[in-house]
């Protein structure tokens, strides 16, 4: 949706229970010295300042990546705190890696990156933070352009499918797209984000993939208890899960929320 803007709630938990899980991903992903493909359906605009009046109007950035930098809850070599500090190292202490940055941090020079955003503001932004080799950044809408480009070459690689869910059938679309995505490069591994609110509204995305009967997919929620934000929690869904990320992913996810 083009009135979403992530910079007023880049950094808070739901970031960090995805940012941390595909961080892990695209280790794992890297293990083998073959170039691979990051893809992203609703990219953002990349990097983020937890100091601009956007993320100090909300205050989401304290109860997230801060407190979880802070208390040191994964450790150094996680590839997630890696990727945060290379980010700062280059943009300052109050900078904060959007996915595509996470991504850009962790690739190889071989890899390659597509990375799509609708919104004018938000597509300059990415582009002036992540243009260069190998970095493909797309004005279009990720529901459209996502399957467009897959199965992308190398074929190796990962997509992540993030919508901003301000509409109720942004459920139902982004289960739609993952499957529509599947279909087209069945070996890719597709990282599938939600939220979970009180309304259940994301019962509605699970059905849909049951009912499809994706084979064996990766799926974790995790609860918010006491934060300030709408979300009660956040959930991911992942098909095509590389060997070995499973208990890396518990691992993280246990000790960020318990």
């Amino acid at each position: 949706m083009l009135s979403y803007q992530h910079g007023y709630h880049a950094g808070n938990l739901a970031d960090l229970h995805k940012h941390a899980a595909l961080a892990v991903l695209l280790a794992a992903l890297t293990v083998k010295d073959k170039p691979l493909s990051y893809l992203e359906s609703h990219a953002g605009r990349g990097l983020y300042d937890l100091a601009a009046p956007e993320a100090a109007k909300t205050g989401e950035a304290a109860e997230g990546v801060e407190e979880a930098l802070a208390r040191r809850a994964l450790l150094d070599d996680h590839p997630w705190v890696r990727a945060v500090e290379a980010t700062r190292a280059r943009h300052g202490p109050t900078a904060y890696p959007g996915s595509p940055a996470i991504a850009r941090a962790l690739l190889r020079p071989a890899d390659r990156l597509h990375l799509m955003e609708l919104h004018p503001q938000e597509h300059a932004a990415l582009r002036a933070a992540l243009h260069g080799p190998g970095v493909h950044i797309h004005r279009r809408d990720g529901h459209e352009g996502l399957p467009a480009l897959v199965p992308p070459t190398p074929r190796r690689g990962l997509a992540l499918i993030d919508p901003s869910y301000e509409v109720k059938d942004e459920y139902a679309r982004a289960a739609r797209l993952l499957l529509d995505v599947h279909r087209r490069w069945p070996e890719g591994v597709i990282l599938l984000w939600y939220p979970v609110l009180d309304a259940g509204m994301h019962g509605e995305l699970l059905r849909t993939l049951e009912a499809a009967g994706v084979a064996k997919p990766w799926t974790e929620e995790v609860r918010f208890a006491g934060s300030r934000l709408r979300m009660r929690g956040s959930g991911l869904v992942c098909v095509n899960t590389p060997y070995g990320a499973e208990a890396a992913l518990r691992a993280g996810s246990t000790a960020l929320f318990g």
